[in-house]
């Protein structure tokens, strides 16, 4: 569904969906991969965008540029105050509600995966979350 370069396998990328498409059902609105440089949206649901791939393209990379600014977070998070780890424990993902739905965003190392949604039980986005985070760490080289 991209224009550009992929930043991710085919595989990884079906992965990816597979697991949002498992926890979330019927409530997943979109399911975008990102790094520093660039992005994939892997799924939108076809209620969405008229099936216009560049018009979510295009919605999506707004949606990335807000999300992206997660890299310095995550990283200061987890350094915590002079390398230690913080009281609160590591980052594991970023949960925004609005009134009609989720954006979810889940960072590690240089890439991250963007979920948007419908409105959910909490519950079903960590678990969603948590399988993301092992996908992306133990799948660093794509």
């Amino acid at each position: 569904m991209t224009e550009s370069t992929p930043t991710i396998t085919g595989s990884v990328a079906d992965a990816l969906v597979s697991t949002c498409r498992t926890t979330l059902g019927d409530a997943l609105r979109s399911v975008v991969h990102f790094t520093r440089d660039d992005f994939d949206v892997l799924y939108v649901r076809r209620d969405l965008y008229g099936g216009d791939e560049a018009a979510a393209r295009a919605a999506k990379s707004e949606l990335v540029e807000s999300e992206r600014t997660g890299f310095g977070p995550q990283e200061t998070y987890n350094a915590g105050r002079n390398g230690e780890r913080p009281e609160f424990g590591e980052y594991e993902f970023t949960l925004r509600v609005f009134s009609d739905g989720f954006v979810g965003r889940v960072v590690a190392g240089d890439r991250g995966v963007i979920v948007t949604t419908d409105e959910l039980e909490l519950s079903e986005f960590e678990e969603m979350e948590v399988a993301l985070r092992r996908m992306l760490e133990t799948n660093t080289a794509g």
